[in-house]
């Protein structure tokens, strides 16, 4: 008779030190756990060999990933009950929380009774989305490129279909949860422009270009002359189709280029939206006086930043297993008074900042939306892990926005000159200065 469920549900209990608050669905039809809940589906015993070899975060994620792990009913429901009982304790997120009890020799046997292993007993191989992000040092020019690489060079129709006519990969700015993810990706990109004060014959730097909206929007609308910046050769050939065909090009250059690599400033203004968090703890003072070099006194940057919590200990910080496997490699968080100290000390006055938290979990959800919507699509055009990736990483982050465990920022910053002058009016939340 089918019993795998209940008999995992006994093992999951036994890791985690309390039921679990889902309904299970072993590999052999057996269901087991509270009716009427999100069902938690092990499709195959591989996803329990995965979290027996890697108890934690990077178990869980490679079983979802490979497929053998999946949710049958609503995703964030899911999520949001498991959260506490997987990850979560004390209020700040642990790195293998409560499966790392997975390592403890009697409940492995349990395990490997259950699987009716036999030795040898040998780790799965990780799904090919995995990163691979090779040696080198933690964001060189090299090692930053490929990463890059890693999350934005899947496919640029693959993007049509889960961001929207708009290809903007950035936060966008309600008027209300009703509005259109298109209306507020525009509204985004004017505040942008608005915040920097973006005027004809000006010249702009977007760093991190990605698909182009922001340079296109800036000299479409603003008259500016603009350069993008991106790692990404897909990005950037998708970019200079979209500014050709906008009868840009003349007003308009895309480039494949590292922000360290540029020598061609002053600039009137820099934009720099939803690309510091790949820059690194490490480099981050680097970033910050670059870009200070490459305005001009008086010019204007808007830094548009993902912001985690502070801890106690900063020390203890570490990206979470699953980002930084699948998503976005090498990428890191710092706490939004962090990002204007550095700014601060690269010699930026820092004159506004505004948090905009629950505009990207409606994002988030929008872009989850598309995704479900256009599965079939998404699936032949990537991998099926590689869009599980997307699904799993979406929803959660929309689910941390909403529970203010992360945040995004927009820090606007000039580069002051001697004169004291700031360029700024009296009353800035008008942005008509």
């Amino acid at each position: 008779m089918p019993e795998a469920a209940r008999r995992l549900a006994d093992l999951a209990q036994q890791a985690l030190g309390s039921p679990l608050p889902v309904r299970l669905r072993a590999w052999d039809g057996s269901e087991y756990g509270p009716p009427g809940t999100p069902v938690l589906v092990l499709r195959r015993r591989r996803a329990l060999r995965r979290l027996l070899w890697q108890p934690g975060e990077l178990g869980l994620a490679r079983a979802w990933v490979a497929g053998d792990l999946d949710v049958d009913g609503d995703l964030y429901e899911a999520l949001r009950l498991l959260a506490g009982h997987l990850w979560e304790r004390g209020g700040q997120r642990r790195r293998t929380g409560r499966l790392a009890a997975l390592r403890d020799p009697a409940l492995r046997a349990v395990g490997r009774e259950l699987l009716k292993l036999t030795p040898p007993w040998l780790p799965p191989a990780p799904p090919p989305e995995e990163a691979r992000t090779g040696g080198g040092a933690r964001h060189s020019l090299r090692r930053d490129k490929r990463a890059i690489s890693h999350h934005y060079d899947v496919g640029n129709a693959f993007y049509e279909r889960v961001l929207g006519p708009s290809m903007v990969y950035s936060c966008a700015y309600w008027e209300s949860p009703e509005g259109t993810l298109e209306d507020a990706q525009e509204a985004k990109l004017d505040l942008v422009c608005r915040k920097l004060a973006l005027a004809p014959g000006q010249r702009l730097l977007d760093v991190g270009c990605g698909w182009g909206s922001m340079v296109l929007h800036a000299a479409r609308t603003y008259g500016v002359r603009a350069v993008g910046i991106t790692l990404s050769e897909e990005q950037a050939a998708y970019a200079r189709k979209r500014v050709a065909d906008a009868g840009l090009a003349d007003r308009v250059e895309i480039r494949v280029q590292d922000y360290r690599e540029i020598a061609d400033g002053p600039f009137d203004a820099i934009s720099s939206i939803g690309m510091a968090e790949h820059v690194g703890s490490a480099r981050y003072a680097e970033y910050a006086a670059d870009l200070f070099a490459l305005l001009r006194p008086g010019g204007r940057l808007l830094n548009h930043q993902i912001a985690r919590r502070p801890l106690q200990d900063e020390t203890a910080y570490e990206v979470d297993e699953f980002i930084g496997r699948y998503v976005f490699p090498d990428g890191e968080l710092a706490p939004v008074g962090r990002t204007v100290a550095q700014l601060e000390e690269a010699g930026f006055e820092v004159r506004d900042v505004e948090a905009l938290r629950e505009h990207y979990a409606l994002t988030l959800r929008s872009w989850v939306a598309n995704l479900e919507r256009h599965w079939a699509e998404a699936v032949r055009l990537t991998s099926p892990g590689r869009a599980r990736v997307w699904r799993l990483y979406m929803a959660a982050c929309a689910l941390s926005f909403e529970a203010n465990r992360i945040g995004v920022n927009q820090v606007l910053a000039v580069r002051t000159p001697d004169s004291g002058e700031s360029g700024l009016p009296l009353r800035t939340r008008d942005w008509r200065g």
